[in-house]
């Protein structure tokens, strides 16, 4: 390993946090210890906090319910270490300028820089805007038990910032998810002879109707709505005409197109039954006249639209999504950060907000 790459007192403990952070499992569902690892930081800086589950979230010192409040936000949970990890995914290895570990990019970098940001701002008393800083739960399974179950507990809300791996470039949309579970209906019969009716090959007429198919409304910044056809299933036994068939589809929406719509064109279009899983998970995005655009704009931050899904999915009022760290490193194996990141995320992320008026 290089030589340690130097990092100042008051940013070290960040990092030190992020360590703890990635020495902890913290799957989704099971976040126990990375949320008590949170409060206790909390604690030690004298915050006091509010829970629900596994999640957290602070309001700043003098909060006023007559200012407009902007929540910042980031999740603590991680998926499961994929295949090809050559070092331990839950033991944090600094090497020069780089921190690794299982969620130290996804979405660790992330979640500490936007509590520095709210630690930051915590005892201001003349802030044009309040803070709301909440570290929660399930977002990689997009789960009930998250930032919905606590959203309501929240004070209103003007505007979300949410903490992802982006490079520090804002993404002012995201394609929304829509899964539905298809199943194409036959008539069972021996394989050698001329007899049923084969739902795997119905099922293989309304796949090629899918793969063809595109949508009329294409998005400036997300494109078209996106189907795949990613899971499929029929059959018994080699000899038995399969009577059923099941096939999943994956959809990724724009916002032109609510799930409930892009669900009623799909079933109008196939003749498979088509079961959507759930509609919550819509396509978001922030009007490119919003303040805060204006103010990314004005320091010179490219914006985008994001091809994935996280909690903006289900934030009702405009939000974006933006953080240090590479969304190209999240999921992978000897999942990284750069200390630098975070340490110019954090900067930047305050310079952003003492800026701001909403």
């Amino acid at each position: 390993m290089g030589i340690e790459f130097f990092v100042d007192e008051n940013m070290r403990k960040y990092i030190d946090l992020l360590k703890l952070l990635i020495s902890v499992p913290s799957f989704s569902k099971e976040e126990e210890n990375a949320a008590k690892i949170i409060r206790d930081f909390l604690t030690n800086e004298r915050i006091p906090f509010k829970s629900k589950l596994n999640n957290t979230w602070a309001y700043n010192k003098y909060f006023d319910k007559e200012k407009t409040t902007i929540l910042l936000n980031s999740h603590i949970d991680t998926v499961k270490p994929v295949n090809g990890y050559t070092l331990d995914p839950f033991t944090p290895i600094e090497d020069n300028d780089r921190l690794f570990g299982l969620g130290s990019n996804d979405a660790g970098g992330p979640l500490v820089s936007l509590l520095a940001v709210f630690t930051h701002f915590y005892h201001s008393c003349n802030l044009p805007n309040n803070f709301i800083f909440a570290a929660t739960a399930e977002e990689e399974i997009s789960g009930q038990n998250g930032l919905a179950l606590i959203l309501s507990e929240i004070s209103p809300i003007e505007f979300a910032l949410i903490g992802e791996p982006t490079s520090m470039k804002l993404a002012i949309a995201e394609k929304g998810l829509l899964v539905l579970d298809c199943y194409a209906y036959g008539k069972s019969g021996h394989a050698a002879r001329n007899e049923g009716e084969n739902a795997l090959y119905k099922a293989l007429g309304d796949i090629e109707k899918l793969k063809n198919f595109r949508f009329e409304k294409i998005s400036d910044i997300l494109g078209e709505v996106k189907i795949t056809v990613t899971q499929i299933e029929a059959g018994t036994q080699h000899n038995v005409i399969p009577d059923v068939c099941h096939f999943v589809v994956d959809v990724r929406t724009n916002e032109h197109y609510s799930n409930k719509e892009v669900y009623q064109i799909i079933d109008n279009l196939i003749e498979s039954e088509v079961q959507p899983r759930s509609f919550r998970l819509n396509s978001s995005g922030l009007s490119e006249t919003h303040s805060f655009v204006n103010r990314i704009k004005s320091m010179g931050i490219e914006t985008y639209g994001s091809p994935t899904i996280s909690d903006q999915a289900i934030i009702t009022v405009p939000s974006g999504k933006m953080g240090p760290g590479d969304s190209a490193r999240s999921h992978t194996a000897d999942e990284y950060i750069y200390k630098s990141e975070i340490i110019a995320g954090i900067e930047q992320y305050i310079e952003i907000l003492e800026g701001i008026r909403l």
